[in-house]
Protein backbone atom coordinates (compact mmCIF):
# COMPACT_ATOMS: atom_id res chain seq x y z
CA UNK A 1 0.00 0.00 0.00
CA UNK A 2 3.11 2.29 0.97
CA UNK A 3 4.47 1.14 -2.00
CA UNK A 4 2.10 2.14 -3.95
CA UNK A 5 1.34 5.72 -2.52
CA UNK A 6 4.95 6.31 -3.37
CA UNK A 7 4.32 5.21 -7.01
CA UNK A 8 1.22 6.62 -8.43
CA UNK A 9 2.41 10.34 -8.46
CA UNK A 10 4.65 8.79 -11.12
CA UNK A 11 2.51 6.89 -12.90
CA UNK A 12 -0.62 9.55 -13.16
CA UNK A 13 2.37 11.62 -14.49
CA UNK A 14 2.65 9.54 -17.49
CA UNK A 15 0.17 9.16 -20.35
CA UNK A 16 -2.57 6.66 -18.85
CA UNK A 17 -1.64 3.88 -21.89
CA UNK A 18 1.84 4.29 -21.13
CA UNK A 19 1.61 4.11 -16.91
CA UNK A 20 -1.24 1.02 -17.69
CA UNK A 21 2.16 -0.57 -19.20
CA UNK A 22 4.51 0.64 -16.69
CA UNK A 23 2.06 -0.74 -13.65
CA UNK A 24 2.16 -4.02 -14.91
CA UNK A 25 5.57 -4.12 -15.24
CA UNK A 26 5.73 -3.35 -11.20
CA UNK A 27 3.91 -5.57 -10.26
CA UNK A 28 6.32 -8.45 -10.40
CA UNK A 29 7.85 -5.94 -7.41
CA UNK A 30 4.77 -6.23 -5.14
CA UNK A 31 4.93 -8.02 -1.91
CA UNK A 32 3.25 -11.37 -2.24
CA UNK A 33 0.25 -11.21 -0.26
CA UNK A 34 -2.23 -14.61 0.24
CA UNK A 35 -5.31 -13.80 1.34
CA UNK A 36 -7.02 -16.77 2.99
CA UNK A 37 -10.84 -16.54 2.62
CA UNK A 38 -11.90 -19.67 0.60
CA UNK A 39 -15.10 -19.00 -0.88
CA UNK A 40 -16.93 -22.10 -3.55
CA UNK A 41 -18.94 -21.10 -6.42
CA UNK A 42 -20.10 -22.54 -10.06
CA UNK A 43 -18.67 -25.97 -8.75
CA UNK A 44 -14.71 -23.77 -8.48
CA UNK A 45 -12.86 -22.87 -5.02
CA UNK A 46 -11.92 -19.51 -5.07
CA UNK A 47 -8.96 -19.01 -2.38
CA UNK A 48 -11.30 -15.54 -1.59
CA UNK A 49 -14.36 -13.88 -3.25
CA UNK A 50 -11.98 -10.53 -4.76
CA UNK A 51 -10.98 -10.96 -8.26
CA UNK A 52 -9.43 -9.32 -11.44
CA UNK A 53 -11.36 -8.00 -13.24
CA UNK A 54 -10.58 -8.69 -17.26
CA UNK A 55 -9.11 -5.86 -19.57
CA UNK A 56 -5.73 -4.92 -17.23
CA UNK A 57 -3.88 -8.17 -18.58
CA UNK A 58 -5.51 -8.21 -21.91
CA UNK A 59 -2.50 -10.64 -23.28
CA UNK A 60 -2.09 -12.75 -20.22
CA UNK A 61 1.27 -12.14 -20.17
CA UNK A 62 1.42 -10.85 -16.57
CA UNK A 63 -0.62 -13.40 -14.43
CA UNK A 64 2.37 -14.42 -12.51
CA UNK A 65 2.90 -10.49 -11.60
CA UNK A 66 -0.83 -9.79 -10.93
CA UNK A 67 -1.51 -13.15 -8.46
CA UNK A 68 0.80 -11.56 -6.22
CA UNK A 69 -1.49 -8.71 -5.07
CA UNK A 70 -3.66 -11.81 -3.28
CA UNK A 71 -6.59 -11.97 -5.88
CA UNK A 72 -8.59 -15.05 -5.20
CA UNK A 73 -9.00 -15.41 -8.93
CA UNK A 74 -7.93 -13.35 -12.46
CA UNK A 75 -9.72 -13.13 -15.07
CA UNK A 76 -7.51 -12.14 -18.14
CA UNK A 77 -8.42 -10.76 -21.85
CA UNK A 78 -10.59 -9.98 -23.80
CA UNK A 79 -9.00 -12.20 -26.39
CA UNK A 80 -10.41 -12.34 -30.17
CA UNK A 81 -9.60 -15.56 -32.75
CA UNK A 82 -7.12 -13.22 -34.15
CA UNK A 83 -5.09 -10.53 -33.30
CA UNK A 84 -5.54 -7.50 -33.57
CA UNK A 85 -4.25 -3.41 -33.03
CA UNK A 86 -7.38 -1.59 -30.95
CA UNK A 87 -8.31 1.37 -31.73
CA UNK A 88 -5.96 4.35 -32.24
CA UNK A 89 -4.32 6.12 -29.11
CA UNK A 90 -4.97 8.15 -27.20
CA UNK A 91 -7.63 5.66 -25.88
CA UNK A 92 -7.46 5.27 -22.81
CA UNK A 93 -8.08 8.75 -20.21
CA UNK A 94 -8.34 9.66 -16.40
CA UNK A 95 -10.74 11.83 -14.82
CA UNK A 96 -9.38 11.78 -10.95
CA UNK A 97 -11.27 14.48 -9.55
CA UNK A 98 -14.53 11.67 -9.66
CA UNK A 99 -11.91 8.42 -9.44
CA UNK A 100 -13.07 7.31 -12.82
CA UNK A 101 -11.43 6.11 -16.00
CA UNK A 102 -12.60 6.38 -19.75
CA UNK A 103 -11.17 3.75 -22.13
CA UNK A 104 -11.79 2.77 -25.68
CA UNK A 105 -9.38 0.44 -26.27
CA UNK A 106 -11.00 -1.73 -28.71
CA UNK A 107 -10.56 -5.40 -27.37
CA UNK A 108 -6.36 -5.15 -28.81
CA UNK A 109 -4.77 -8.20 -28.04
CA UNK A 110 -1.82 -11.00 -29.46
CA UNK A 111 -5.15 -13.30 -30.60
CA UNK A 112 -5.88 -16.46 -29.05
CA UNK A 113 -2.87 -18.57 -30.28
CA UNK A 114 -0.36 -16.40 -28.68
CA UNK A 115 -2.61 -15.88 -25.50
CA UNK A 116 -2.65 -19.53 -24.86
CA UNK A 117 0.77 -19.57 -25.03
CA UNK A 118 0.87 -16.82 -22.63
CA UNK A 119 -1.47 -18.38 -20.09
CA UNK A 120 1.12 -22.00 -20.19
CA UNK A 121 3.99 -19.48 -19.54
CA UNK A 122 2.21 -18.50 -15.62
CA UNK A 123 2.69 -20.57 -13.33
CA UNK A 124 -0.13 -19.29 -11.09
CA UNK A 125 -2.31 -22.54 -10.30
CA UNK A 126 -5.66 -20.37 -9.18
CA UNK A 127 -8.91 -19.60 -10.89
CA UNK A 128 -8.05 -18.47 -14.15
CA UNK A 129 -10.93 -16.53 -15.80
CA UNK A 130 -10.43 -16.42 -19.79
CA UNK A 131 -12.56 -13.38 -21.02
CA UNK A 132 -13.69 -14.36 -25.20
CA UNK A 133 -14.84 -11.53 -27.90
CA UNK A 134 -15.21 -11.13 -31.42
CA UNK A 135 -12.55 -9.52 -33.86
CA UNK A 136 -13.90 -6.04 -35.13
CA UNK A 137 -13.59 -6.49 -38.86
CA UNK A 138 -16.35 -10.20 -38.16
CA UNK A 139 -19.69 -8.96 -39.23
CA UNK A 140 -21.90 -8.96 -35.86
CA UNK A 141 -24.22 -11.34 -37.59
CA UNK A 142 -21.20 -14.02 -37.85
CA UNK A 143 -19.83 -12.81 -34.23
CA UNK A 144 -21.39 -16.52 -32.79
CA UNK A 145 -18.27 -18.45 -35.41
CA UNK A 146 -15.59 -16.43 -33.36
CA UNK A 147 -17.17 -16.93 -29.79
CA UNK A 148 -17.39 -20.41 -30.70
CA UNK A 149 -13.98 -20.94 -31.77
CA UNK A 150 -12.27 -19.05 -28.86
CA UNK A 151 -14.35 -21.42 -26.46
CA UNK A 152 -13.31 -24.29 -28.35
CA UNK A 153 -9.70 -23.17 -27.81
CA UNK A 154 -9.49 -21.72 -24.41
CA UNK A 155 -11.95 -24.40 -22.86
CA UNK A 156 -8.76 -26.19 -21.93
CA UNK A 157 -6.88 -23.84 -20.31
CA UNK A 158 -9.69 -21.80 -18.58
CA UNK A 159 -10.79 -22.42 -15.32
CA UNK A 160 -14.25 -20.64 -16.33
CA UNK A 161 -14.87 -18.89 -19.46
CA UNK A 162 -16.72 -15.21 -19.84
CA UNK A 163 -18.62 -14.06 -23.04
CA UNK A 164 -17.99 -10.28 -23.60
CA UNK A 165 -20.90 -9.13 -25.23
CA UNK A 166 -21.16 -5.44 -23.15
CA UNK A 167 -17.79 -3.73 -24.16
CA UNK A 168 -19.21 -0.28 -26.11
CA UNK A 169 -15.49 -0.24 -28.00
CA UNK A 170 -16.46 -2.57 -30.46
CA UNK A 171 -19.07 -1.78 -33.37
CA UNK A 172 -22.44 -3.60 -33.12
CA UNK A 173 -21.42 -5.85 -29.61
CA UNK A 174 -23.90 -4.35 -27.71
CA UNK A 175 -26.57 -5.70 -29.86
CA UNK A 176 -25.72 -9.31 -28.81
CA UNK A 177 -27.25 -8.85 -25.52
CA UNK A 178 -30.96 -8.54 -27.33
CA UNK A 179 -33.06 -11.23 -27.53
CA UNK A 180 -32.84 -13.07 -30.22
CA UNK A 181 -29.43 -12.55 -30.66
CA UNK A 182 -28.54 -13.48 -27.37
CA UNK A 183 -30.33 -16.54 -27.41
CA UNK A 184 -28.77 -17.77 -30.34
CA UNK A 185 -25.42 -16.70 -28.83
CA UNK A 186 -25.96 -19.29 -25.77
CA UNK A 187 -27.47 -21.65 -27.24
CA UNK A 188 -24.53 -22.56 -29.64
CA UNK A 189 -21.85 -21.89 -26.62
CA UNK A 190 -24.20 -23.89 -24.47
CA UNK A 191 -24.02 -27.36 -26.87
CA UNK A 192 -20.43 -26.55 -28.03
CA UNK A 193 -20.02 -26.23 -24.42
CA UNK A 194 -21.58 -29.71 -24.60
CA UNK A 195 -19.07 -31.33 -26.46
CA UNK A 196 -16.13 -30.02 -25.29
CA UNK A 197 -16.74 -31.35 -21.69
CA UNK A 198 -17.05 -34.58 -23.41
CA UNK A 199 -13.93 -34.09 -24.96
CA UNK A 200 -11.84 -33.01 -22.06
CA UNK A 201 -13.60 -34.38 -19.40
CA UNK A 202 -14.47 -31.43 -16.99
CA UNK A 203 -17.33 -29.14 -17.58
CA UNK A 204 -15.86 -25.83 -17.74
CA UNK A 205 -18.34 -22.56 -16.28
CA UNK A 206 -19.69 -20.28 -18.74
CA UNK A 207 -20.15 -16.71 -17.50
CA UNK A 208 -21.97 -13.50 -19.20
CA UNK A 209 -20.68 -9.92 -18.94
CA UNK A 210 -23.29 -7.33 -19.48
CA UNK A 211 -23.58 -3.40 -19.71
CA UNK A 212 -25.01 -1.14 -16.92
CA UNK A 213 -26.76 0.40 -19.07
CA UNK A 214 -29.45 -2.18 -19.83
CA UNK A 215 -33.42 -0.84 -20.10
CA UNK A 216 -35.45 -2.59 -16.77
CA UNK A 217 -37.46 -4.17 -19.63
CA UNK A 218 -33.95 -5.90 -20.97
CA UNK A 219 -33.73 -8.06 -17.61
CA UNK A 220 -36.66 -10.34 -17.71
CA UNK A 221 -35.37 -11.76 -21.05
CA UNK A 222 -31.30 -12.08 -20.39
CA UNK A 223 -32.41 -13.82 -17.24
CA UNK A 224 -34.22 -16.46 -19.19
CA UNK A 225 -31.67 -17.50 -21.47
CA UNK A 226 -28.99 -17.76 -18.60
CA UNK A 227 -31.43 -20.03 -16.82
CA UNK A 228 -32.30 -21.68 -20.40
CA UNK A 229 -28.77 -22.33 -21.38
CA UNK A 230 -27.47 -23.24 -17.72
CA UNK A 231 -25.19 -20.53 -17.85
CA UNK A 232 -23.11 -20.76 -14.49
CA UNK A 233 -23.00 -16.82 -13.67
CA UNK A 234 -22.99 -13.10 -14.85
CA UNK A 235 -20.94 -10.56 -14.30
CA UNK A 236 -22.41 -7.15 -13.26
CA UNK A 237 -21.51 -4.65 -15.14
CA UNK A 238 -18.86 -3.79 -18.09
CA UNK A 239 -18.40 -0.15 -18.72
CA UNK A 240 -20.88 2.48 -19.24
CA UNK A 241 -21.92 4.91 -21.95
CA UNK A 242 -23.46 7.21 -19.46
CA UNK A 243 -21.43 10.22 -18.38
CA UNK A 244 -23.37 10.66 -15.71
CA UNK A 245 -21.31 12.30 -12.40
CA UNK A 246 -18.59 13.50 -14.98
CA UNK A 247 -20.35 15.71 -16.88
CA UNK A 248 -18.25 18.66 -18.12
CA UNK A 249 -15.00 17.68 -17.03
CA UNK A 250 -11.90 16.89 -18.70
CA UNK A 251 -11.66 14.19 -20.87
CA UNK A 252 -15.60 13.87 -19.93
CA UNK A 253 -16.20 13.97 -23.82
CA UNK A 254 -14.16 11.19 -24.88
CA UNK A 255 -15.54 8.12 -26.62
CA UNK A 256 -15.49 5.04 -25.09
CA UNK A 257 -16.86 3.35 -21.72
CA UNK A 258 -16.67 5.11 -18.30
CA UNK A 259 -15.84 3.29 -15.52
CA UNK A 260 -14.80 3.92 -11.28
CA UNK A 261 -17.01 5.41 -8.95
CA UNK A 262 -19.57 7.39 -11.16
CA UNK A 263 -20.78 4.01 -12.52
CA UNK A 264 -21.16 2.23 -8.98
CA UNK A 265 -24.92 2.67 -8.41
CA UNK A 266 -25.94 1.76 -12.20
CA UNK A 267 -23.33 -1.40 -11.80
CA UNK A 268 -25.33 -2.19 -8.18
CA UNK A 269 -28.63 -1.57 -9.54
CA UNK A 270 -28.16 -3.78 -12.59
CA UNK A 271 -26.77 -6.70 -10.14
CA UNK A 272 -30.17 -6.29 -7.75
CA UNK A 273 -32.29 -6.92 -10.57
CA UNK A 274 -30.42 -9.77 -11.61
CA UNK A 275 -30.13 -11.03 -8.23
CA UNK A 276 -33.75 -11.34 -8.36
CA UNK A 277 -34.39 -12.69 -11.50
CA UNK A 278 -31.43 -15.31 -11.30
CA UNK A 279 -31.38 -17.42 -7.79
CA UNK A 280 -28.95 -20.36 -7.96
CA UNK A 281 -26.87 -18.30 -10.64
CA UNK A 282 -23.89 -16.94 -9.36
CA UNK A 283 -23.19 -13.33 -9.39
CA UNK A 284 -19.92 -11.41 -9.90
CA UNK A 285 -20.28 -7.82 -8.98
CA UNK A 286 -18.47 -5.19 -10.71
CA UNK A 287 -18.31 -1.78 -11.43
CA UNK A 288 -17.38 1.26 -8.88
CA UNK A 289 -15.66 -0.88 -6.38
CA UNK A 290 -13.08 1.50 -4.64
CA UNK A 291 -13.20 0.72 -0.98
CA UNK A 292 -14.02 -2.05 0.94
CA UNK A 293 -17.32 -0.75 1.90
CA UNK A 294 -18.09 -1.08 -1.42
CA UNK A 295 -17.51 -4.12 -1.99
CA UNK A 296 -19.37 -4.97 1.09
CA UNK A 297 -22.34 -2.88 -1.11
CA UNK A 298 -22.12 -5.46 -3.93
CA UNK A 299 -21.93 -8.83 -1.69
CA UNK A 300 -25.09 -7.46 -0.10
CA UNK A 301 -26.90 -6.79 -2.91
CA UNK A 302 -26.55 -10.54 -4.49
CA UNK A 303 -23.01 -10.63 -5.52
CA UNK A 304 -21.08 -14.17 -4.59
CA UNK A 305 -17.96 -12.93 -6.31
CA UNK A 306 -16.39 -8.93 -6.80
CA UNK A 307 -13.92 -7.95 -9.36
CA UNK A 308 -12.06 -5.13 -9.52
CA UNK A 309 -9.75 -2.74 -12.33
CA UNK A 310 -9.92 0.95 -11.93
CA UNK A 311 -10.23 0.79 -8.05
CA UNK A 312 -6.62 -0.84 -8.43
CA UNK A 313 -5.37 2.67 -10.40
CA UNK A 314 -6.91 5.32 -7.73
CA UNK A 315 -6.32 2.64 -4.70
CA UNK A 316 -3.48 0.15 -5.03
CA UNK A 317 -3.17 -3.30 -4.46
CA UNK A 318 -4.25 -2.58 -0.62
CA UNK A 319 -7.86 -2.72 -2.16
CA UNK A 320 -7.54 -6.50 -2.54
CA UNK A 321 -7.26 -6.96 0.99
CA UNK A 322 -9.40 -4.28 1.90
CA UNK A 323 -12.35 -6.22 -0.30
CA UNK A 324 -11.27 -9.65 1.01
CA UNK A 325 -11.73 -7.81 4.82
CA UNK A 326 -15.15 -6.77 4.04
CA UNK A 327 -15.96 -10.03 2.99
CA UNK A 328 -15.00 -11.90 6.20
CA UNK A 329 -17.24 -9.06 7.97
CA UNK A 330 -20.03 -10.22 6.96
Amino acid sequence: MNLYRLARPLLFSLDPETAHKVGLNLAALAPRRRLHCPVRAMGLEFANPVGLAAGLDKDAAHIDALARMGFGFIEVGTVTPRPQPGNPRPRLFRIPEKEAIINRFGFNNVGVDAFLQNVARARWRGVLGINIGKNADTPVERAIDDYELCLQKVYAAASYVTINISSPNTAGLRSLQERDSLEDLLGRLSAARQDLSRRHGKRVPLVLKIAPDLAPEDIPSIAASVQRHAIDGLIATNTSLSREGVANLPHAGEAGGLSGAPIRDRATRVLKEFSASLPGTTLIGAGGILSGRDADEKFSSGAALVQVYTGLVYRGPGLVSECVSAFRAK
